[in-house]
């Protein structure tokens, strides 16, 4: 019997910047969120990276938190289209710039 150990060594980036623009309402309804307009969504590593995500977000936009989870480096924010796309860029510039991580593209659907 072989046996395999994973190891996991997070680096320092932003794995998922996405926008819903005008989502259904049964995402806001299973997603437990308030419909705004639109829904961002993040995740990041390592996970704690979230919380400096959400205070980011909600300083750069007239957005609210929908969700945020630090332990699994999870970040829902909500609001207008535009207000959540300025989160999202906010997020990824300043933890590019100021924090020296690796971002992704924000995306939108």
């Amino acid at each position: 019997m072989e046996r395999v150990i994973q190891e996991s060594v997070p680096g320092k980036q932003v794995t998922l910047a996405h926008i819903l623009a005008s989502p259904m309402s049964d995402i806001c309804e299973r997603l437990g969120v308030a419909e705004l307009g639109a829904v961002g969504i993040m995740t990041f590593t390592p996970s704690e990276t979230a919380i400096i995500g959400a205070d980011v977000a909600t300083k750069a936009g007239a957005v609210e938190i929908g969700f945020l989870d630090r332990f699994t480096g999870s970040l829902v924010i909500t609001g207008d289209i535009a207000s959540v796309e300025a989160s999202l860029i906010a997020v990824n510039e300043t933890l590019q710039h100021l924090l020296g991580f690796s971002v992704v593209k924000v995306t939108r659907t």
